[in-house]
């Protein structure tokens, strides 16, 4: 039956490819992560205290099972992904991609791309990396990612779903979102404020503070 369909890494990363779209370029009641960041950059404030302020006002808002509910009619996606799954990926994409455009990255470059799906496995990019034979040291950054080529950056992002299917499955968020939406939104938007932190304090690590040491 369709409904005991496996959900793939392939799948996983079809919905951050279009996630990433909406979050590059915005979508009808919803700023873009560039429009997003300028917002928090129009203060005064240093870069890192501003990013931080956006990483907290998103941990509040990936676990309000209410905002996942209005984007999950939004998100209208060609592959079997549930709605809660499908926003908090959206929700975390363009989090990430608003505290690039702070650091200064052009989020229409692949390779800042494949930077912000990386921080989309927090605490586990670095694993992910050396899984593929990338040494690094405390910080990810922009050189090491200009550096490699697009078979590893290739690699990089298949890692990325295969380690974001383990995340989602782990927590049953794919099976009870799609057998109850409402309850699995619930208990995925409990999770998912933990792993909103985890994944926003990795992204201002790489496009914020990489440069400072």
């Amino acid at each position: 039956m369709t409904e005991k369909k496996k959900v793939s890494s392939g799948m996983i990363m079809k919905v951050m490819d279009y996630g990433y779209e909406k979050a590059v370029n915005g979508f009808s009641g919803f700023d873009s992560a560039e429009e997003m960041a300028r917002d928090y950059m129009d203060n005064g404030k240093d870069l890192v205290t501003n990013a931080n302020s956006l990483i907290r006002w998103q941990i509040s808002k990936a676990g309000t099972s209410g905002f996942l509910t209005s984007l999950g009619g939004l998100i209208t996606l060609p592959v079997a992904i549930p709605a809660n799954v499908a926003s908090v990926i959206y929700v975390q994409i363009r989090m990430i991609a608003a505290i690039a455009h702070m650091g200064g990255f052009d989020l229409r470059d692949d390779k800042v791309k494949t930077l912000v799906y990386l921080c989309m496995a927090g605490n586990g990019a670095k694993d992910i990396l050396k899984d593929i034979g990338i040494v690094i040291g405390k910080k990810v950054t922009t050189n090491m990612i200009n550096s490699i080529s697009e078979k590893t950056i290739v690699a990089i992002n298949q890692k990325v779903g295969f380690k974001l299917v383990t995340k989602f499955g782990e927590k049953g968020a794919i099976n009870l979102g799609k057998a109850i939406p409402l309850v699995g939104g619930i208990i995925g938007g409990t999770f998912d404020s933990v792993s909103t932190n985890a994944i926003g304090n990795v992204a201002r690590k790489t496009f914020i503070e990489s440069g400072e040491e």
